[in-house]
């Protein structure tokens, strides 16, 4: 009878497990192909289920952005086997989606106590301790990413960012030359290398390595409107301005659409140059064809602690034009004091002259022929 009874019972527990396993493998199914809702028709009978099914609903739970639900049936996986990393991870990524990054931190490495060659979950890591502004944690986690197999674009880049953050340039820059060596160049952080690429190589002086990474990110996003005016400052440092002029004319035709925004919509930056300990950003507006008196050009005078001093612009003079003189004279606004020079141009103008000109107002070896303050 003990020996008939025996039986029974391990048919019953062998049914069971039969049952437990076919439904994580039912769930596993739907989960791959995606099809949350049918996962999630289970959560109300799941008392029983495996710590593998609970894992399934929560994360049917995660993709569908159900965070708290997420969280639940996490921690109910892990209650049934906690030797499982995925449930953890999971559980930490939810966290830092609700910004609860200190208790994120905590299940990230978790998971990387019982998986330590994981990616991704050093790169979860990495993102906690970065949002936490522990940047010296957040780069080491990072790092400890890229020197897994099939390491995600994230930890790439962000390695860069948080080095570029720190203001060290040139660990910035060599970590975005690794990334563009490893991410896809189909993705948003292949393009975010290039820019940056270009950006600090112009910083250094390396005019020669920034042009063809602006040129590779063009060829990739032709909507990337900022290198275009990063490409115009290259070309107009070497003086190669008739190759900065089919960028010139993108941008203009980009404001004519309204495709524009933020510093771009009304100007764009076409060159910069230092004159004693100033820089000088000089600036082209796409205003033209107006009656009105308006600036085309502006060259402002920025001091080292970034605040800028004055400025000098061409203003297109009706007066002048009526005249049979110059379309723009050169002008100089400091303070609430306006002034004039007698130095014309027009559109066919030589930046070189132009440039010049600026510097001898800016070396007062020019004096205005006109001075005005606005009437109270």
């Amino acid at each position: 009878m003990k020996n008939i009874l025996a039986t029974f019972i391990l048919t019953i527990c062998s049914l069971t497990i039969f049952a437990q396993d076919k439904t994580t493998e039912d769930l596993k199914t739907l989960s791959d192909n995606k099809q949350y809702d049918k996962i999630i028709e289970h959560a109300s009978k799941s008392k029983d289920y495996t710590a593998k099914s609970l894992y399934y609903i929560g994360l049917a739970y995660y993709m569908k952005e159900d965070d708290n639900n997420c969280i639940k049936f996490m921690n109910l996986s892990i209650d049934k086997d906690s030797k499982d990393p995925a449930p953890f991870y999971i559980k930490a990524s939810t966290l830092n989606y609700m910004q609860k990054y200190e208790e994120a931190v905590k299940s990230f490495q978790l998971a990387i106590s019982l998986k330590s060659d994981d990616a991704e979950f050093y790169s979860g890591l990495g993102d906690s301790y970065y949002n936490l502004e522990k940047l010296d944690l957040s780069l080491e986690a990072y790092k400890k990413a890229t020197e897994q197999k099939n390491c995600p674009d994230r930890p790439y880049s962000f390695v860069a960012q948080i080095y570029s953050d720190q203001k060290n340039n040139d660990k910035a820059l060599e970590a975005f030359y690794v990334a563009k060596s490893k991410i896809d160049k189909k993705s948003n952080s292949y393009i975010n290398a290039l820019f940056n690429i270009g950006l600090l190589e112009s910083l250094k002086g390396n005019y020669d390595k920034a042009e063809p990474a602006f040129v590779e990110l063009l060829q990739l996003d032709p909507k990337d409107y900022h290198s275009y005016a990063k490409l115009i400052q290259i070309y107009y440092h070497k003086k190669e301005y008739d190759k900065a002029k089919p960028y010139k004319d993108k941008l203009y035709e980009a404001h004519k659409k309204g495709e524009l925004k933020d510093n771009l919509k009304d100007m764009f930056c076409f060159d910069q140059f230092q004159w004693n300990d100033k820089l000088i950003q000089a600036y082209e507006r796409y205003e033209e064809g107006s009656k009105d008196i308006y600036n085309k050009h502006l060259f402002y005078v920025v001091n080292q602690d970034d605040k800028i001093e004055f400025r000098i612009q061409t203003e297109y003079s009706p007066i002048s034009v009526e005249q049979g003189g110059s379309k723009y004279l050169l002008c100089r606004t400091k303070g609430d004091t306006h002034s004039t020079f007698n130095i014309g141009f027009n559109d066919n103008f030589k930046y070189d002259d132009l440039k010049k000109s600026v510097i001898a107002v800016l070396e007062e070896k020019v004096k205005p022929t006109a001075t005005s303050k606005p009437t109270k």
